[in-house]
C-alpha cells in the first residue's frame, strides 16, 4: 500500500476516492474476482498505469481499499461501565470482523500487505478504539488493564477464531474473553 502522503482535497486524494469507490461500486456488480485494474480505471475517470503507479497492482489495490473499510466510522458507544463498553465493542467488533464482507476485507488487507504495514493500521485501529473505552473508564474513576492487555486477551484470540477456527464463535465468546482479560487483570 502507498504510504505517500496525501493532502487533503488534493489530487492524489481525489483519485484515491475515486478509485476506491470504483473498486467497492464494481465489487457489488461484478464481483470481486471479475476486477480488473482497467474496469477499477475507466470508472475511476484515470489511467491504469495512475492506478498501477500508486498501489502496484490490483491485489495491492484491494489491500488498500480494505484498510479504508476496516477503518471504525464512530467511537465505541459509552454504556457507563468499563464491562459494558469492553463487551459492547468486543460484540461489535466480532460481528463486523466476523462478516462474509469482514473476513474479506482482512483477507484483502493482509494479501497486500508486503511490509506489513497494513496489518499494523488494522491493529491500531483497535487499539485506538480500546484506548477510547479504557480512556473514558479511568475517567470515571475505574481501574483498568492497559491496551496491550485487552488486546492480547480480546483482539488477538477473536481475530485467530475469525480467520482460522470461526465454528462456535459468537456474542458469547467475545464476552468470555472481556471477562477473563479483566479478571484476570483485577478489574
Amino acid at each position: 500500500m502507498s504510504r505517500q502522503m496525501v493532502r487533503p482535497g488534493g489530487r492524489s486524494a481525489r483519485v484515491q476516492a475515486a478509485v476506491h469507490t470504483a473498486v467497492r461500486e464494481l465489487t457489488s456488480e461484478v464481483g470481486r474476482d471479475a476486477l480488473t485494474v482497467p474496469m477499477v480505471a475507466q470508472r475511476a475517470g484515470v489511467t491504469p498505469s495512475t492506478i498501477y503507479r500508486r498501489w502496484g497492482d490490483l491485489q495491492e489495490l484491494l489491500s488498500d481499499v480494505a484498510v479504508e473499510r476496516l477503518r471504525p466510522d464512530t467511537a465505541p458507544k459509552d454504556h457507563g461501565a468499563l464491562r459494558a463498553d469492553l463487551t459492547a465493542w468486543a460484540e461489535q467488533f466480532l460481528d463486523e470482523m466476523s462478516s462474509p464482507t469482514g473476513r474479506t476485507y482482512i483477507r484483502d488487507a493482509l494479501l497486500g500487505d508486503q511490509d506489513g504495514g497494513n496489518a499494523g493500521q488494522c491493529s491500531a485501529y483497535a487499539a485506538e478504539q480500546i484506548d477510547v473505552v479504557l480512556t473514558r473508564a479511568r475517567t470515571r474513576g475505574e481501574e483498568t488493564p492497559d491496551v496491550e492487555t485487552v488486546v492480547d486477551r480480546v483482539v488477538a484470540p477473536l481475530m485467530y477464531r475469525i480467520l482460522f477456527r470461526p465454528d462456535g464463535l459468537d456474542a458469547d465468546y467475545a464476552r468470555r474473553l472481556v471477562t477473563r482479560a479483566l479478571v484476570s487483570t483485577g478489574r
